[in-house]
């Protein structure tokens, strides 16, 4: 396994967008006391300002003030009364907007994360928003972490990592609103990107 190093955030872009392309071939990591659970991020979506898809269209909420902080930070909020979803946000402070991050390709820790999705084959453990944060224990104590600090959820990249990353691009998945917009982003032929099989070619 090659060593992880935690990102500076003078490397991440100061726009929803980039940083929702930048983030693919990146990691995410999750600390524990049961052990580390890591993977790669492989798809993401932006919802930016102004986007009427966006938790930060209204304004700013006790819910989704983490979207307004500085980007770099965690966003985690419950959705559908069924799971959590984790976003990066992506501006400066006081600007709303945020990367979701919709799938991991598991690095480290697969068994802690099959230990929270036992019927999911390993490509499917963290494929899709809420089995991404499922299987790397995410909730709201997570909420508003910066992500490029020291803590229990931090940005990553493969220190010596080489070879290039092709990455795709479509509409969102899921969304109601504003739905022509091409702001997904997702790393081509990699089994544990999300969505239907004509949006992860």
């Amino acid at each position: 396994m090659q060593r992880i190093r935690r990102l500076r955030r003078s490397e991440l872009p100061v726009d929803t967008t980039a940083l929702a392309r930048y983030l693919i071939g990146k990691i995410l990591v999750r600390d524990t006391p049961e052990g580390r659970r890591s993977g790669r991020i492989v798809e993401s979506e932006a919802y930016l300002v102004g986007d009427a898809a966006a938790h930060s269209h209204r304004g700013m909420t006790a819910r989704n003030r983490s979207l307004f902080l500085e980007h770099g930070h965690a966003y985690v909020y419950f959705i559908y009364g069924n799971w959590f979803s984790v976003n990066v946000s992506g501006e400066v402070e006081g600007v709303g907007g945020g990367v979701l991050l919709r799938a991991l390709e598991p690095l480290e820790g697969v068994e802690l994360m099959r230990s929270r999705r036992p019927a999911a084959p390993v490509h499917r453990l963290a494929s899709g928003p809420g089995c991404l944060a499922t299987a790397l224990d995410i909730d709201r104590r997570l909420d508003g972490l910066d992500l490029c600090a020291t803590g229990p959820l931090w940005l990553g990249s493969h220190a010596n990592r080489t070879g290039r990353i092709i990455i795709g691009n479509s509409v969102r998945i899921g969304v109601t609103k504003e739905t022509h917009r091409p702001l997904r982003f997702y790393e081509r032929g990699n089994p544990c990107v999300s969505g239907p099989k004509h949006l992860r070619a």
